[in-house]
């Protein structure tokens, strides 16, 4: 009796268990279908601010969830050789072109989004330094006691030019000899930290950190914008909601945000 309530009872754990494993695997395929689901957006750093804040626009209206990864443009465009699968990506326009090239991004769907140059900043409450000319910008990069900027080792477009800036100005051996070199994401927050006294990057990325100041931008004859452009994934498996977000960040309001995040739209 003993004996057949114990395969009775064993019976029922292994229907249990079954049951369970049964249960889990459904969950699990729709976790994965819902992850699919989700709109992939690769972005460049100055130009993440204005994608996270019409990605909240886009998921109201339209009930997608939509997923925004960023780095530096260089880390981007190796992420996506590499076959990274994206729907969006947000890069350089020049970047995009060469990706449209080798066929992993559409190039039919490249549209131009924004554009934002370089300006210098320091720590709130900080003196500011004048930076209204060529020569007066170079002076207070020589006399501030260390400069943060982008490596550009690590493809950031910002620091990619300074170091080509600081090579034409002469100052290039006093500048590295002092330079706190960001791998990526924000310079200013470096300066917020306390780590560099002077930091020099894309406005936008600037005005992104509490705490830091805008001294101004690079003077005009030494300015350098940086074009930003959207384009459709090849690999995306959502092309039409990809499209229909790229439409979106071309609307009123995002041309507003784009303003108030230091950039200028597209025309």
């Amino acid at each position: 009796m003993g004996k057949a309530l114990y395969r009775n009872r064993l019976s029922q754990y292994k229907f249990a268990g079954a049951l369970l494993a049964s249960v889990t695997g459904l969950v699990g395929v729709s976790g994965v279908a819902h992850a699919q689901d989700d709109l992939k957006i690769l972005t460049a750093g100055a130009i993440k601010s204005v994608v996270t804040g019409m990605a909240g626009t886009y998921q109201k209206d339209a009930g997608r969830k939509v997923a925004v990864e960023n780095d530096t443009a260089g880390a981007l465009v190796q992420r996506i050789e590499a076959g990274d699968a994206c729907d969006v990506t947000l890069l350089p326009g020049g970047a995009l072109e060469a990706l449209a090239g080798k066929g992993l991004v559409e190039k039919g769907s490249i549209k131009p989004v924004a554009r934002v140059g370089i300006g210098v900043v320091v720590a709130a409450g900080a003196a500011r330094p004048d930076i209204s000319t060529v020569d007066a910008f170079k002076a207070a990069v020589l006399a501030a006691p260390s400069v943060a900027y982008l490596d550009p080792a690590a493809g950031g477009s910002s620091g990619v030019y300074l170091t080509g800036l600081f090579k034409k100005l002469g100052i290039e051996q006093q500048v590295a000899a002092k330079a706190v070199l960001v791998p990526g994401g924000l310079v200013a927050q470096k300066i917020v930290d306390g780590q560099a006294a002077l930091g020099i990057h894309q406005i936008s990325e600037i005005l992104a950190v509490s705490g830091a100041t805008l001294v101004g931008p690079l003077p005009a004859d030494i300015q350098n914008y940086t074009n930003y452009a959207a384009a459709v994934c090849t690999k995306s498996t959502a092309k039409p909601a990809a499209q229909a977000f790229i439409e979106q960040l071309h609307s009123a309001a995002a041309r507003e945000l784009l303003k108030s995040k230091g950039m200028e739209a597209a025309q």
